[in-house]
């Protein structure tokens, strides 16, 4: 039993809070096993009455009598509690090493050459999001949008997933909402980018979401705020989450290294120049970015401080996969 579990324990049963001294010895008492077989696996699972299950919690301090046996109400309860906990603490074992399997899967397939376009996905996927509605989001809709102006291209990365997806699956099956945000996470790390942890549950969904929910290539600085802000996210997430263009074809230097160049380039204005090659840098919401005051703090901030930029893309990622998200209960 972890440290944080005990805790947890303690406080449900005893009403004793995490800095108390108190200590204690549980034994879970479970019933017989009944042995059911599963028509969706083929394979025996093990079942036990929750009415006959019961903790034993016996004070572990010299001179104290505390002994404590739960009633069934109170061991649903705490199950319940303990079930939340489980799902905010970090990943299990089992979690931990399907992630693994992911991420070796996705790095067979996810090459520096097609990392802007998966990293893409994970952007028209998670997107749609609506904070007023709650409404798209990461939910792996995008496999029914593909044919949307605003998705072109995007089938080919879909199919890049395809080949890892069905590696793991084989192992245990996955949602393509974890199997997306995993390789946008591996997409930017294969171009030499920031480590991001991604925690996996997360529900597909069986329909296309709404049409029109993308922030449009042509929106001004204004526009393109108002347009986060109703997916709950600020400006310095949005400039943030902007940088991935660094990588790709957009013209902003390396296509295949995910670094701050991005902000350095757009402090230039390339897109000013009568040089044909050069007016073609970036798209008319990256040129946006460095006409409103707010943005363009932001923009000379990461230009300045690769670390910085690394740190706040990285925590805008994690919100932007898990932006809508139904996950898997426990």
């Amino acid at each position: 039993m972890t440290t944080t579990t005990a805790s947890l324990l303690k406080t449900c049963l005893f009403g004793c809070d995490s800095s108390s001294s108190f200590k204690f010895k549980c034994k879970f008492e479970s019933p017989a096993k009944t042995l059911l077989l599963s028509p969706a696996t083929g394979k025996h699972v093990v079942l036990r009455s929750l009415r006959a299950w019961r903790i034993r919690c016996v004070s572990d301090d010299p001179g104290s009598s505390h002994v404590f046996v739960s009633s069934r109400r109170k061991m649903v309860a705490l199950l319940s509690t303990v079930q939340l906990l489980s799902h905010l603490l970090p990943q299990n074992g089992n979690a931990a090493e399907i992630y693994t399997v992911m991420q070796n899967e996705i790095r067979k397939v996810v090459t520096k050459g097609k990392a802007a376009g998966v990293l893409r996905l994970v952007f028209h996927d998670a997107g749609t999001f609506e904070l007023d509605d709650h409404s798209g989001g990461i939910n792996g809709s995008i496999a029914y949008e593909l044919e949307r102006p605003e998705n072109t291209g995007l089938k080919k990365s879909l199919k890049v997933l395809a080949k890892a997806k069905i590696k793991v699956d084989e192992i245990q099956p996955v949602s393509w909402a974890d199997m997306i945000s995993v390789a946008g996470s591996e997409a930017v790390s294969v171009c030499g980018g920031p480590t991001i942890p991604v925690v996996l549950g997360r529900l597909d969904s069986v329909q296309p979401d709404p049409e029109g929910k993308l922030p449009p290539e042509t929106l001004s600085a204004s526009g393109l705020k108002e347009c986060f802000k109703r997916k709950g996210f600020s400006t310095q997430e949005l400039v943030a989450l902007s940088g991935a263009h660094t990588i790709g074809s957009k013209g902003f230097g390396d296509p295949t290294v995910f670094d701050n160049a991005y902000y350095k380039i757009l402090l230039e204005k390339p897109w000013t120049s009568t040089s044909k090659m050069t007016s073609m840098v970036g798209l008319p919401s990256d040129h946006a970015l460095v006409e409103d005051d707010e943005c363009l703090r932001w923009v000379k901030r990461y230009a300045e401080d690769q670390d910085k930029f690394f740190e706040d893309f990285n925590n805008a990622y994690i919100k932007l996969v898990n932006s809508g998200a139904k996950w898997n209960k426990l």
